[in-house]
């Protein structure tokens, strides 16, 4: 078949169509696959088969090594499978919140890849995703400058305590991930700014007093989570996403209690990120906003 590249919005998003996942995928299918992720910032596939475990680790180290998620329990022996699974007995489901995955990790995951193999009787379960390059490139130049300047910390522990307790996780005495990321970072591979803050993880900007931090992060988090940097999908069976943890922020609903949902998400490890000001500035999103600032 051949291989087309779907644009979903003029923002973020693109289907991939005429790849077979799990037939496996040589390195001229996966060059196309790979630039169609870093133009698009997370890439689709419908009509899939069911990937197993083991297929669908075979196909993320095409990306790079494994992330191991710090609280999830893990389903294989590399640590790398993440069942996604909430059902009428769940106390939450996961994603069901603004957030990039991990951020609190000092190397947070470059990428997620998701398959779900079973949405939700009657529909829901959709996941929503937030360009958060666009959400930069249409603040006031100041304004850009400002956040440039800045850090902030990102912690898990209000997150992931407890969490998982109904899978079986103790998770009495663990250590739970934090740390402080540049509020714009760099991408390290299309060298494109982005904002890097979330609602999930992000908790203080360094150097701040707590009342002007929280003010500001509120702001931050209004803007970045504004419907013109989004798009929505809708998942079939067996449908596959993969993101960039990078440049985006994602949120699964969790509106189709007390019905089942269920999956098998892994995540590529990533590097540090950094804020480079030499690099190129923000690439024109097309979005006109009646107020772009803060």
């Amino acid at each position: 078949m051949t291989i087309t590249v779907a644009p979903i919005s003029p923002v973020l998003g693109a289907e991939i169509r005429g790849v077979d996942l799990a037939a496996g995928v040589d390195d001229t299918v996966f060059a196309v696959i790979h630039q169609a992720f870093l133009d698009h910032g997370v890439v689709f596939f419908r009509n899939q088969s069911t990937l197993s475990a083991e297929a669908q680790v075979r196909f993320a180290k095409r990306f790079g090594p494994l992330h191991r998620h710090p609280a999830a329990p893990a389903n294989d022996d590399e640590g790398a499978v993440f069942v996604i699974h909430a059902h009428r007995d769940s106390p939450v489901a996961n994603g069901n919140g603004w957030h990039t995955d991990v951020s609190c990790d000092e190397e947070p995951p470059l990428a997620t890849m998701l398959q779900i193999h079973q949405p939700p009787d009657g529909g829901g379960g959709d996941t929503l995703f937030a360009s958060m390059e666009a959400a930069f490139a249409v603040l006031p130049e100041d304004q850009q400058q400002q956040l440039q300047l800045l850090t902030a910390r990102h912690e898990s522990e209000h997150v992931y305590r407890g969490r998982y307790a109904d899978r079986g996780v103790d998770d009495d005495g663990a250590d739970y991930p934090s740390t402080v990321h540049p509020m714009v970072r760099t991408h390290p591979e299309t060298r494109r700014p982005s904002i890097y803050v979330n609602r999930s993880f992000t908790t203080g900007i360094v150097d701040m007093d707590a009342d002007d931090s929280a003010a500001l992060l509120a702001r931050v988090f209004d803007h970045i989570e504004r419907p013109e940097f989004q798009i929505r999908f809708r998942w079939d069976a067996n449908d596959v996403a993969i993101w960039d943890n990078r440049c985006l922020m994602h949120f699964a609903i969790w509106d189709y209690w007390p019905n089942e949902r269920k999956g098998n998400r892994v995540s590529i490890a990533g590097d540090r990120p950094f804020f480079d000001p030499d690099a190129p500035g923000p690439r024109e999103s097309g979005i006109r906003v009646s107020d772009g600032a803060l």
